[in-house]
């Protein structure tokens, strides 16, 4: 069970020294295609790092970055932590299609069922998820993947990658069921400023891990490597979707959108996950590369984050210039600071701002979550997922 009490634990290693550099663990371009791979087999044996065939692994030998043990072989485990989180995501599987959106649909056809501003938050909303779970999947499966040498961690990437394709499905699925104006709500991150600024926050930290010629095994690599997994890990998904997650569910919490806000509590759970997952991959990086965690690393840290909040307020007054459902932009000021305390502590910062209080302590609830809860009372009848198979 998820909850804020929920703190990254990282399992310290028997060692502190630093890998050597491991050479030539860079695969081929994302986008080679594959008729290159079969003209140049090189392409191939590049593609990971060999370990000598006749050494089995010892966990010991492991690391998350700029490891030499050979990254096809699962076990033994080193970061149990990680398996035990792939296992737990595989166990809250979950598909926007089993949420009955009928009520949604009746309310938002309704001329009188939601006011503007409502409207205006709804739109707003699915106009920065609609795009944001995918940039989260293109930095997991073209960048982060390729310099995790721990086969346990990858293993949980690869599922975390599904489950941003889910949630994408999921906007997509509210979008369809609405009728909304597929335009106007995918081409949002480019159109609403808010949300665009959001974006060009993060997307450099994507080019950085997505560049064919970028290799890890220096200081100033691995750093850029670090840093882009605490920007993904604790200032996406760790706060940049909160305001986002507030609106909707307070929506359903006035039995408006109920549809819509189930699968946003299902979201908010796996994107729980996904945090603490990378709360506990960027503190053992720390433990096994400590050289990597200076002075002036740690001050661009906090200034990243200070500018994530920044954002994300804005974001909060874009979507709520009045306001609405009991909230109004003021109020996340103190919510985005406890959340961005907690994140900067969980990784080892000292907190970015005087005691805050979370004055939504109700949010917690909604990461608890157990799907069984309502489940059944809210599948759609011609339910199909396993019996739509067919062998034709």
């Amino acid at each position: 069970m998820l909850s804020w009490d929920d703190e990254a634990a990282a399992v310290a290693p028997r060692t502190a020294q630093p890998a050597p550099r491991l050479q030539a663990v860079m695969p081929t371009p994302p986008f080679a295609p594959l008729a290159d791979a079969a003209l140049d087999p090189g392409i191939l044996a590049r593609t990971e790092p060999r370990a000598d065939a006749s050494n089995r692994v010892n966990a010991v030998d492991k690391r998350i970055i700029n490891g030499q043990t050979d990254v096809n072989q699962l076990v033994p485990f080193k970061y149990k932590w990680a398996w035990d989180k792939y296992l737990a995501g595989c166990a809250n599987h979950w598909m926007p299609q089993e949420i009955n959106m009928q009520r949604d649909i009746e309310l938002w056809k309704n001329p009188n069922g939601l006011t503007e501003d409502e409207r205006r938050l709804v739109k707003r909303n699915l106009g920065f998820f609609v795009t944001a779970d995918s940039l989260a999947a293109n930095n997991i499966v073209l960048g982060t993947y390729r310099f995790i040498t721990a086969p346990e961690c990858r293993q949980y990437l690869l599922r975390q990658a599904f489950e941003e394709a889910i949630h994408t499905h999921a906007y997509q699925y509210i979008v369809e069921s609405l009728g909304l104006d597929e335009g106007e709500i995918f081409n949002a991150y480019h159109e609403v400023k808010s949300i665009r600024d959001k974006d060009e926050f993060l997307i450099p930290f994507i080019d950085t891990l997505t560049n064919p010629s970028f290799q890890t095994g220096t200081v100033e690599a691995d750093q850029q490597l670090l840093k882009s997994l605490i920007v993904f890990a604790c200032m996406m998904e760790g706060l940049f979707f909160y305001v986002g997650f507030t609106q909707i569910l307070a929506l359903g919490r006035q039995n408006k959108m109920v549809g819509a806000a189930e699968q946003y509590q299902y979201i908010l759970r796996d994107e729980s996950m996904h945090c603490n997952f990378g709360i506990d991959l960027i503190n053992t990086i720390k433990l096994e590369n400590p050289h990597l965690w200076t002075p002036a690393f740690k001050e661009e840290i906090r200034s990243l984050f200070l500018k994530a909040v920044e954002l994300e307020y804005r974001y909060a007054e874009d979507t709520m210039p009045r306001g609405v459902l009991g909230l109004n932009a003021p109020m996340f000021k103190s919510y985005l600071r406890f959340i961005a305390n907690r994140r900067a502590t969980q990784i080892g910062l000292e907190a970015l701002f005087e005691h805050e209080d979370n004055p939504f302590p109700w949010m917690s609830e909604m990461i608890d979550l157990k799907k069984e809860r309502n489940f059944f009372e809210t599948r759609v009848i011609e339910y199909q997922t396993g019996g739509a198979l067919s062998w034709d």
